[in-house]
């Protein structure tokens, strides 16, 4: 089952479930959840072009950042796919190779038996059948010798083809466990193509961020990038509510961010580099949390909530915004992979994207928490004890 159809499938479930607010949502069918899904996308996508289109300069860099970041993350996401499909041969082999070892113990025990029977034959085989009747006093007993003799035929016959049948067995089991090691030779070579063209990825990106911060290299012009940055993101927030107003308050009962004040997780566990609220340059202060981690790190979802913007944005390169009902969304920018696009549902604790890195900042995730539209020191939201 692709990926679009399991998405699809939920949503479909969700909303029959009625946990949108809508009451006509509960007769949705699964090709109109996914009709709704499409426009959801397709708005928040011209979301994003308005943008960029009313932004008289972006520049030429800017431009190829943004490729390079897609590029990417279809890297990064093939490379997950990879796997994913590695772990499923692996899974394969071990359930082989543990059908393997069950049928040696049961071909050991085989052999046991059928040495036994065949060292019992050979001593009652010692005296000829002639000898044993010129020596037989009843012809009862002549006839149970031989009928026993015949037993013995048969269960001595049918030992050596249950050994044949295991042996055959196993040399079955034995070409799907070299079957299995060939699929995993060539996912690693896989593997290491995608790396490598990750890291050559990287490098190209390298450039283009250099370029950028010789472009941006005065006071004046890192305010004026950041004070445009800031206002592309809240022109953004700005919207999103009216496009996913399907939002219900209270989520089908789960509890929200209101309600784990102080508790929830944190995305990811890191060094906060800069908090909400120090100054962060030209004047202008940090509106969330930059935490440090190694690229590539797993980032979590917070709390249960909806994808309201999947995508990349200038200034916060690879963004994912979660809606969580009742005014509260949570931000995680600087990302070198999205894991969920527009509409999902993601429940807390899964991984949603990985760890990239920011033109001035470094590897690191960029993370907020806004209240109708209001960032928030997540501070007072997250347990840090964790």
């Amino acid at each position: 089952m692709s990926v679009k159809t399991l998405i699809t499938t939920g949503l479909a479930t969700w909303l029959t479930l009625g946990w949108v607010t809508t009451p006509a949502d509960a007769s949705l069918t699964q090709a109109e959840a996914e009709s709704r899904l499409e426009r959801l996308q397709t708005e928040i996508a011209g979301l994003r072009k308005d943008l960029e289109s009313n932004r008289k300069a972006y520049s030429a860099e800017q431009k190829l950042l943004r490729v390079a970041d897609l590029e990417i993350q279809a890297s990064v996401l093939a490379l997950r796919k990879l796997a994913s499909t590695r772990y499923g041969h692996e899974q394969e082999l071990s359930r082989l190779h543990g059908e393997r070892e069950d049928y040696l113990d049961s071909l050991d025990q085989r052999k046991e038996a059928l040495t036994k029977q065949i060292m019992a034959a050979y001593r009652l085989r010692r005296e000829s059948r002639l000898k044993l009747v010129l020596n037989q006093d009843s012809p009862a007993t002549f006839s149970r010798t031989l009928a026993y003799y015949d037993y013995f035929s048969r269960s001595q016959a049918m030992q050596i083809l249950e050994l044949r049948q295991v042996l055959k067995t196993l040399d079955l089991m034995q070409a799907g466990i070299n079957a299995e090691l060939s699929a995993l030779d060539v996912v690693q070579r896989n593997q290491q193509m995608v790396l490598d063209e990750i890291k050559n990825q990287r490098a190209k990106r390298q450039v283009i961020i250099d370029r950028l911060s010789s472009q941006i290299g005065s006071e004046e012009a890192r305010l004026a990038e950041l004070l445009r940055n800031r206002r592309d993101l809240e022109a953004l927030l700005e919207k999103l509510p009216n496009v996913l107003a399907d939002i219900p308050a209270d989520l089908g009962k789960r509890l929200g961010p209101q309600d784990l004040k102080g508790r929830l997780p944190l995305p990811l566990k890191g060094r906060v580099q800069h908090a909400y609220g120090q100054p962060r340059s030209a004047g202008l202060s940090w509106q969330g949390w930059l935490i440090s981690a190694a690229t590539g790190s797993e980032v979590n979802n917070i709390a249960y909530g909806r994808v309201a913007f999947s995508d990349w944005l200038r200034g916060y390169g690879l963004l994912m915004i979660i809606d969580h009902g009742d005014g509260f969304m949570s931000l995680y920018g600087n990302n070198e992979s999205l894991l969920y696009e527009v509409g999902d549902w993601v429940e807390p604790g899964v991984t949603i994207s990985t760890v990239g890195s920011s033109p001035r900042s470094g590897a690191g995730l960029y993370f907020e928490i806004r209240k109708n539209g209001k960032a928030l020191d997540p501070a007072a939201w997250l347990n840090r004890r964790q």
